[in-house]
């Protein structure tokens, strides 16, 4: 009788080139073993292998309703007949999530469990494992190297039931026996996930929320032990998540009414009623106008954004911004041009104050006028987080007692007139790296001017310039 292959759960494919073929590998999951490296084809081209993960790993992320083959089957006609049929077998387990393992293609963790080969000492040619390098009853103090605890955190929305499901029995998981699930869980969903989400691959059928991990060094002397031995429950504590964070500074800087009066938008920019509804209508209280709402909204989000800058900025220093590593850390100079992340402590100063001398000219009934290239970054940053502070409905009480108006909210014709031109947003265009030269050859042609980030403070000449002796608000 012929012995059934065992079903691995797929994670991966891989290629390996060399100078006279490529090689592809799956990448496999199996409960009997460790996790193991299965052949699938070779082929000489190594374009044509790398095509081949390709649409292998899209095979892996979709349903086979929803697989179109019509790739695949144009990649096979370009291979010989044999790694040809191997491509096609393998995009049908790939459909599956699920990998054939033949008998003797992989190990059992008992073949692992200690010493392979006979081997008893260091210098013999075996393979130690864990069980002799680290055993297994140890606690802390026992172990001589450093212990190093990972705490992840993995957040999924799941969106297709039936999908994860299906997708976790093909990776080779078993539900809990009818009586065991919880009342809310009978069909084991987090159990589903759970298996599914040890792997840094996508979820079918579920979304990730959330994806963090933190790591320490376990400390003898600081009362630490692993986790088999500790005497209390292990807690780990990722602290506040950062849009809660975001959210209490905005209603900190929403909220200034607890140290001052707070400002009267409805008197400070009162409203005409139109004439007509006639949107073509030249009366003129039919023009647009600058409501008292949008205009409490946008100097709420100055206001923050100049606290953030500010805090930021004591923060940073006149370290440089790194990308990818820093972003959601510095809430305002991350997500700023790149050629700004070089930038000093007091030039990230000077763009906090920008967002208050904007702030400053709502204050006074006055629509906000740019006088740098600083404050216009700073206030398209403000309309763009005042338009998602809007729609996710994330006002105030009194921004709500506000009149409304048919202009409310209207930031594209706030964009319109408060700027003279959007120059500076072509920064954030990686096609337009060079442009802020001068001298260069685009930015002579469009007349734009120096948008280096040492002049984005020096006034514009056609704008009464702000008083050089202002100071600054912290």
């Amino acid at each position: 009788m012929s012995v059934q292959p065992i079903l691995a759960a797929l994670r991966s494919f891989h290629c390996e080139h060399t100078s006279s073929k490529s090689r592809i590998f799956a990448l496999v999951h199996h409960q009997e073993g460790p996790a193991s490296l299965q052949a699938v084809l070779t082929c000489r081209q190594p374009e044509l292998a790398q095509q081949a993960v390709g649409i292998l790993h899209q095979a892996m992320g979709s349903s086979a309703d929803a697989w179109k083959p019509e790739s695949l089957e144009k990649l096979c006609a370009q291979l010989p007949d044999a790694p040809a049929s191997s491509l096609r077998s393998a995009a049908r387990h790939a459909l599956a999530g699920v990998w054939p393992m033949a008998p003797g293609s992989f190990l059992k963790w008992e073949q692992v469990d200690g010493v392979v080969d006979g081997s008893e000492d260091n210098g013999g040619t075996g393979v130690r494992t864990r069980a002799v390098h680290t055993p297994s009853e140890a606690r802390l103090a026992d172990l001589a190297g450093p212990v190093i605890r990972v705490e992840v955190l993995r957040e999924f929305h799941v969106h297709d039931q039936r999908a994860v499901l299906k997708a976790a029995r093909s990776a080779g998981w078993e539900p809990l026996p009818n009586e065991d699930p919880e009342d809310d869980d009978p069909q084991d969903l987090v159990g589903a996930v759970l298996w599914l989400g040890q792997t840094d691959h996508a979820v079918q059928g579920a979304d990730t929320v959330t994806d963090t991990a933190q790591g320490f060094r376990l400390r003898t002397e600081e009362g630490h032990e692993v986790a088999d031995w500790s005497e209390e429950a292990v807690v780990a504590d990722f602290g506040a998540g950062w849009r809660h964070a975001e959210a209490v500074r905005r209603a900190e800087s929403a909220n200034l009414s607890a140290q001052e009066q707070r400002l009267d938008f409805a008197a400070l920019f009162p409203m005409e009623p139109p004439h007509c509804d006639d949107p073509e209508c030249e009366n003129e209280e039919c023009q647009w106008q600058l409501t008292p709402r949008t205009a409490d909204a946008l100097y709420t989000e100055l206001c923050v954004l100049a606290d953030q800058a500010y805090d930021d900025s004591e923060e940073l220093g006149d370290r440089p911004v790194v990308p990818d590593e820093d972003d959601g850390q510095w809430g305002v100079f991350a997500y700023l041009p790149k050629l700004t992340f070089a930038a000093d402590l007091q030039w990230r100063r000077g763009f906090a104050r920008a967002a208050d001398d904007l702030a400053g000219d709502l204050k006074r009934g006055q629509s906000p006028e740019p006088t740098c290239t600083a404050e216009e970054l700073a206030l398209h940053v403000a309309m763009r987080d005042a338009r998602d502070s809007v729609a996710e409905g994330d006002v105030t009480g009194d921004h709500r007692r506000l009149p409304r108006h048919r202009d409310d909210y209207d930031f594209g014709r706030c964009s319109t007139l408060f700027f003279q031109d959007t120059d500076v947003r072509m920064l954030y265009n990686a096609r337009f790296d060079g442009i802020e030269e001068r001298r260069g050859e685009t930015n002579q042609h469009m007349g734009i001017g120096d948008l280096r980030s040492a002049e984005w403070f020096e006034p514009f000449l056609n704008v009464q310039a702000r008083d050089p002796h202002r100071g600054y608000r912290r």
